[in-house]
Formats: structure tokens, sequence, C-alpha cells
């Protein structure tokens, strides 16, 4: 019988012929995540839409394998209705059905996927590497530093997310999704900064840190090679839900006309372009709507199996 770290093993195991292995921290962690069932089902559902938004139309001139381009306009089929059928099963020619123009939707749905997701994650990279920074400089040296951009923090925090954000879409959004996605993660960082200074509050305490600091070690060096390493799972946890968060920003920033700008599309303008369709063709709405709930959602719960995962104080994995 074999026993991991993780398992309360009983008295006078070794005498009783049972092996105990222990495990690694990645390893504990690894299999607290892949006993997460929500986490796990978003994984998959965000993986399949990734693969289906990425291969389907192509990206970064590599051809995909769907026939119709998200540019390229056509004869209205069946007035522009989805020829997807479930019962029997079918795809047809328009699965999504057809825009004003005759331009395969399905087709379309997908370029706003791809688009949301390059900016979405644009966003959490730019907002983690500037919180981490921030919030551990600020953690780590105390006094001054700290005040200065403690105060500048703040003043980020207190002005609504959604008002920088709207500035900086008009002044950028023209640019592509590139820039769009670095200027909305300059938005965003205060909450991961808060975060890890208070992880750095704490840690800067410890005693490898004061011994680190007996032996002459530079600040520099003890910030990046020795505490930072042990905040990684705030980071990780913190990096996935400004993603999942940057999805819904960016949706919300293209529906009012302040995001990616036309002729690209993204599935936030999409919903604004088709909004007053949704009475007499409402599927124009709700397949944008439908892929931004499951991206943001899927991203939620890999968010929250990695903090269950990453919590040394979970003795039990949720179902």
């Amino acid at each position: 019988m074999t026993l991991s770290a993780d398992t309360q093993a009983p008295d006078g195991a070794a005498e009783q012929g049972m092996t105990i292995v222990a495990r690694t921290q990645a390893q504990m962690v690894r299999r607290r995540f892949f006993r997460h069932r929500a986490a796990l089902a978003g994984m998959i559902v965000f993986g399949l839409v990734l693969v289906l938004a990425f291969s389907s139309i192509g990206f970064a001139g590599i051809p995909g394998w769907w026939d119709q381009s998200y540019i390229t306009t056509g004869a209205l089929v069946n007035q522009g209705k989805p020829t997807l059928s479930l019962s029997p099963f079918s795809i047809g020619d328009h699965p999504f059905g057809q825009d004003d123009i005759g331009v395969d939707y399905f087709a379309k749905t997908m370029r706003g996927v791809q688009q949301s997701i390059i900016v979405a994650f644009l966003v959490g990279i730019v907002a983690t590497l500037v919180g981490a920074v921030v919030g551990a400089v600020a953690g780590y040296y105390r006094g001054r530093v700290e005040a200065v951009l403690m105060r500048v923090t703040d003043v980020m925090i207190t002005i609504p997310v959604l008002v920088i954000a709207a500035v900086l879409g008009r002044r950028f959004g023209d640019a592509g999704v590139v820039p769009l996605g670095i200027v909305l993660g300059l938005t965003i960082w205060p909450t991961m900064a808060r975060l890890l200074r208070g992880e750095f509050l704490s840690l800067r305490e410890k005693e490898f840190v004061e011994a680190a600091r007996a032996v002459g070690t530079p600040a520099r060096r003890i910030i990046f090679r020795h505490i930072l390493p042990n905040t990684i799972g705030v980071i990780v946890v913190s990096a996935t839900l400004a993603t999942a968060n940057a999805v819904l920003l960016e949706s919300a920033l293209s529906f009012l006309g302040l995001g990616v700008q036309a002729p690209d599309t993204s599935l936030g303008q999409l919903i604004n372009e088709y909004r007053t369709a949704f009475s007499t063709r409402p599927w124009l709405f709700w397949w944008p709507g439908i892929f931004i709930i499951a991206i943001a959602l899927s991203i939620n719960f890999i968010g929250d199996g990695l903090r269950d995962a990453f919590d040394p104080r979970q003795t039990r994995v949720r179902a």
C-alpha cells in the first residue's frame, strides 16, 4: 500500500509494510487542481473554444479548415437564418447564419472570439507584471517607497476602471488589439499590487529572508529569487481572474464603441452592432453572448480551481 505525503498515515506505517511516498509542492498542487471538477470543466470548455476559434478561420496568415471568410459577402441563404441542425445533425453552409450583407456569421463570431481572447490575455499579462513589480517593491522596501507607490495605487483604485478604460480605449482602439490590450492592462493592475504587497509584508519577516540579508544578499535578488517564488500561488490566481475580468471589460468597451474598431471585430462589437436585431434575428445577438459567457465562466472556474490548489489550508478538494 502506498500513501502520499498529503495523506494521514497511521502510526507504525513502516512497521506494517506500507511505503510513504513524499510529494513535491507542484505535485500536490497539480493533484488538487485535477480533482476540482469545475476547474476541469472550465479548462475543457476554454480549450475547445480556443481550438475552435484559432483553427477554424486560421490566424496570422495560417489558413483554417472553415472555407468561409469573416469579411467576404455573399448571397443570403434561407434569409440568413442558421443552417445548424441538431436533429438530424447538420452544420450546413452557415451554421450561425449570416449578417445583413451575407457575411458568414460563424466566421465573424470566431474572429470576434480571437480578438477578445488576445486582448484578455494581454491585459492579464500586463496587469500581472505591473502589479507584481509595484506590490513587491512596496511590500519589501516599506517607508517612503511604499507610501508613494501605494498612494498611486489608491488613486487608481478610486477611479472607476470602466472610465479609465473608456478613455484609453477611445484613444488606442483604432491602433489594433495589441496596443489596446496593453493600455487596458495598465488600468487593472492595482488589485494585484495590493494583494502582493500584503504577501511581501508577511514574507519579508521570515527567517529565510533574514538569513539572506545577513549574508549580504542584494535586495533585488531577495525580492525576485527568494520572496517572489513563494507568492506564485497569489500571482497565478490573480492573473487568471484578471484575464476573466478583461474579457468582460473588452466586451463592455466594444459594446460602447470604444474598443476594437471596424473593419475588425470582437464579441462586444458584434453584440453592439446587432442589438437592435434581437427581436427579429436573435441569433446575431445570442452567438457572441454565448461565447462571452463561456469564456468568462471557464476562466473563472480555472481560477477557482487554482486558488484551491495553491491554498495550503485545503484539507480536501471540493467537487
